[in-house]
């Protein structure tokens, strides 16, 4: 490709509905005529301009807002639309075999010493019955994996699927990139109005679960493509309220070297009162299961009514850290949703399905 691109890959890459009248073309070769009168293949309206997106192979419209699944910013490169990309690409499912999905999330050692680690928080949590009830705060539960080995397999190799489609790597933490926000960064005390500190109890199940994972035990979670929502994730049996899913991770960077990143996907991780030191995950490169969980709608009631996750940033060893957790009782096969706007409430989410 060409280092500096033409007016009309400029064009395609902001999204704009041309109009010839108020271009210029870098060449000087003529007209942009062929531009105009350029509307959405789906809804058929030349409306809203700046949502439309023009595919890179026949040149035809699409709002992003009418595609399925849709899309929420402009993508990176060269985007085809449905026909297109289908001529070309098809899923490719990840390889259902122990070593190759064992080599991929690099799984450690045996799942027995992580047996005994969930026997071992069990005896810890039963207590003794007592006349005296005090009220204390609930606390949260480390996922429950299939008992079934082949099973979680499945599940693993759908994971993999995602990634390996979506040119992710699998990380499992949050990772620290040369030229991206240091660790040094990550500090909770800097965040506006404080942090929710995580308890030595449920940081032990957090670490539990950490643990059953680097051994091949697994969240009971199925990741699913839908021609509607892309990519999302299941619910492979049935999770009980304040579960711990999964922690969202990716690489850690500043909020000010991201204000114009047309990723999807980004999270808050610090919010801090000096703004210039806020910090965001982004989940394009290196991530987990977590990058597949979809928002809700929060404009609709409807919206509302699927959320059964929150999102919730804690203060986990003066370090920041953000868990997706059940907010309910989730039954198996249920899609998993959490609200994008739990903080900030600038995401747009009006056009979600």
């Amino acid at each position: 490709m060409a280092s500096r691109p033409t007016a009309r890959m400029v064009l395609r890459r902001r999204t704009q509905a041309p109009k010839p009248v108020d271009l210029k073309v870098e060449d000087g070769s003529g007209s942009d005529s062929e531009y105009d009168g350029v509307s959405c293949q789906e809804c058929g309206s030349g409306d809203f301009g700046s949502k439309l997106l023009l595919c890179d192979k026949c040149d035809k419209g699409y709002h992003l807002f009418c595609l399925r699944p849709i899309l929420v910013s402009v993508p990176k490169g060269s985007w085809f639309c449905h026909s297109c990309s289908n001529r070309h690409n098809k899923l490719k499912s990840f390889p259902l075999v122990q070593t190759k999905i064992v080599d991929f999330f690099r799984i450690q050692r045996s799942s027995d010493s992580s047996n005994k680690l969930f026997e071992d928080y069990r005896k810890k949590r039963r207590r003794p019955s007592s006349i005296v009830m005090s009220k204390k705060r609930r606390r949260l539960l480390p996922f429950n994996p299939s008992e079934d080995p082949a099973r979680r397999l499945e599940q693993m190799a759908s994971l993999a699927t995602a990634l390996t489609a979506t040119r992710t790597e699998f990380s499992n933490e949050l990772t620290y990139r040369p030229g991206m926000a240091p660790r040094s960064a990550n500090r909770a005390a800097l965040e506006l109005g404080g942090m929710q500190v995580l308890s030595k109890e449920d940081n032990e199940t957090l670490n539990l679960c950490q643990s059953m994972m680097e051994t091949g035990e697994w969240p009971p979670l199925m990741v699913v493509f839908d021609p509607q929502e892309g990519f999302t994730v299941e619910a492979d049996r049935f999770i009980k309220d304040l579960t711990i899913i999964t922690e969202y991770v990716g690489d850690v960077d500043y909020l000010k070297n991201r204000e114009t990143d047309d990723g999807d996907s980004m999270m808050t991780l610090l919010s801090a009162t000096d703004t210039s030191k806020s910090l965001v995950i982004c989940p394009d490169k290196r991530s987990n299961i977590a990058r597949f969980i979809n928002g809700i709608n929060n404009h609709t009631s409807e919206g509302r009514k699927k959320q059964n996750l929150k999102c919730v940033r804690f203060d986990v060893n003066g370090q920041c850290r953000v868990l997706l957790i059940a907010n309910r009782d989730i039954r198996k096969g249920e899609r998993l949703y959490y609200d994008y706007n739990g903080y900030e409430n600038e995401y747009p989410t009006e056009h979600f399905v």
